[in-house]
């Protein structure tokens, strides 16, 4: 209990860095400036253009009525809308820069370095690059963490990320902060697949399935750099993974850590804790490689990449879209977030009972399905699909906790973190497309709902070919790793030999009849 309280303090980091750009990448209501250019107070408010959208008027944010020609027609005495039709007139871009409203932000790095107009692209990129930060540091720490220790990496991917939450408070450009939330993206990420697997070798069954279910714009990022200071002295509390000091051959070490488990725990451990067949003799360094060498492996390992790819596509575009969303940010990105309490609590306790397979598939079905429907909500009946946004949000936080139990119970120990940080990689990959996701919207408000539903029923038929894992020995070595499908596998083969659709349907009539996931494709 006190290792699955530190380490989920630990997480708590992570959550604040992973969607502040919510907040201080919002872009205010703004519109041009209209510099003091000698016009009449009827001039200066005419000077932007008002077009309607939906039934509105709404002022121009990218563009303004020339300058030269205001000021000539405020000398002569007219009168905008009487005496001249404003819509007639010429207009230009931005040139003195915008205005923004203050209304709800003092300032965001949109006000800072006027990311608007054509510079709003820089705001999605600003978001990406975090997500890139995500996916280089899934390659490297999966590696590092195999070699070095969790406990190690942990530490100094909490102690990078206190620095670079740090110095981006202190950013002079957007390509500063950029570089910066790169750095921020790839300590974060470290941080928490070591913390996860960690917490995955050294928890029980049940515990390990709760574990896994859990975790002014300067000053605020300052604020948020000096949360992770407080977690430095949890080196001296939090131990290292026996799991993976038994796989380095560091078995005394192993023993040492276990008996002091059973020490706090009133357990007598017995005279010998590690039987000889159990301690690894051989410690060979595991890499990527290794993770695809296998074909089983590498079957399994696919899989879980579009797993990975697309639940994060759906789960992160709809935390980013929060401020997108109709009524008070704030309040949107509370109930955003307060929707994933009952989903990790759910989840937790279905897994504790429930097929890790078809709990993913009901999961995502839910998660997918409802986004679909979004675009058949009218827009009078906002608080609807806000509802409908929210409980697709649900779906996508259940799938979220249960890939990462799912998965870190499909790998064996000696690549449990090298195949962690593969899938975690291809879920960067999903992070980086999110941004744009959303940007879609800027074209049509429910492109992006239907790219991310429709990848979402994908990945929930590609679950299906995944092994599963409930109530099995958490494996150890490669040998003990679970089988994938070979069905699946063997009728993708058997369709490059075959001519005839006949031999096509004899065969897979034969297959199916054996193989429990046959009753299912027969359904």
């Amino acid at each position: 209990w006190t290792t699955f309280f530190l380490l989920n303090t630990v997480f708590i980091s992570t959550g604040f860095n992973g969607l502040y750009i919510v907040f201080i990448g919002s872009a205010p209501e703004h519109h041009c400036l209209v510099p003091d250019a000698n016009l009449t107070a009827g001039w200066g408010d005419a000077a932007i253009p008002v077009r309607v959208v939906d039934g509105e008027a709404v002022r121009s944010q990218c563009s303004r009525y020339r300058l030269d020609v205001l000021r000539n027609l405020s000398a002569l005495g007219y009168v905008p809308g009487r005496d001249v039709n404003l819509s007639g007139l010429s207009q230009e871009p931005c040139l003195d820069g915008w205005t923004y409203s203050k209304a709800i932000y003092q300032s965001t790095i949109v006000t800072e370095w006027d990311l608007v107009c054509d510079n709003q692209w820089k705001v999605p990129f600003a978001s990406s690059t975090l997500f890139v930060g995500y996916l280089l540091g899934s390659l490297i720490s999966g590696q590092l963490s195999d070699r070095f220790g969790r406990k190690k990496v942990l530490f100094v991917s909490l102690a990078a990320q206190c620095m670079a939450v740090l110095l981006q408070s202190f950013s002079h450009s957007w390509r500063m902060f950029c570089v910066m939330f790169l750095f921020i993206g790839a300590s974060q990420i470290s941080l928490y697949i070591s913390a996860f697997v960690l917490g995955t070798e050294l928890l029980s069954k049940t515990m390990r399935v709760i574990f896994c279910m859990l975790g002014e714009w300067r000053t605020l990022l300052a604020v948020l750099a000096a949360t992770s200071v407080v977690y430095i002295p949890l080196w001296w509390f939090i131990p290292e993974s026996p799991r993976w000091l038994v796989t380095q051959g560091r078995s005394d070490e192993a023993e040492q850590i276990v008996r002091d488990a059973a020490r706090r725990n009133g357990v007598e451990a017995p005279a010998v804790i590690f039987k000889e067949a159990e301690v690894l003799s051989e410690t060979k360094k595991y890499t990527m490689l290794d993770v695809l060498r296998s074909r089983n492996i590498r079957c399994i390992t696919l899989m879980c990449l579009v797993l990975w790819m697309a639940i994060n596509i759906g789960y992160f575009g709809l935390s980013l879209n929060t401020s997108n969303l109709s009524g008070d940010p704030f309040m949107n990105c509370f109930l955003s977030a307060i929707s994933e309490v009952p989903a990790y609590v759910v989840s937790a306790w279905l897994l504790k009972k429930c097929p890790r397979r078809r709990l993913l598939s009901i999961f995502l079905l839910i998660g997918g399905g409802v986004l679909l429907l979004i675009q058949f909500i009218p827009e009078t009946l906002q608080s609807v699909a806000l509802a409908l946004e929210m409980t697709g949000k649900f779906g996508f936080t259940m799938a979220f906790g249960t890939v990462y139990i799912y998965t870190a119970e499909l790998y064996p120990t000696v690549i449990r973190n090298v195949g962690m940080g593969m899938c975690s990689s291809a879920a960067r990959v999903g992070s980086i497309t999110a941004p744009y996701v959303i940007y879609l919207g800027t074209y049509n408000k429910i492109l992006p709902y239907i790219v991310m539903g429709s990848l979402t029923m994908v990945s929930c038929v590609v679950n299906l070919f995944l092994p599963e894992t409930l109530n099995k020995d958490l494996p150890e070595t490669i040998d003990q790793m679970q089988q994938c499908n070979w069905w699946v596998i063997f009728i993708v083969d058997m369709c490059h030999t075959m001519q005839r659709p006949s031999d096509v349907c004899r065969f897979l009539l034969q297959l199916v009849q054996s193989t429990e996931e046959g009753k299912v494709l027969r359904k």
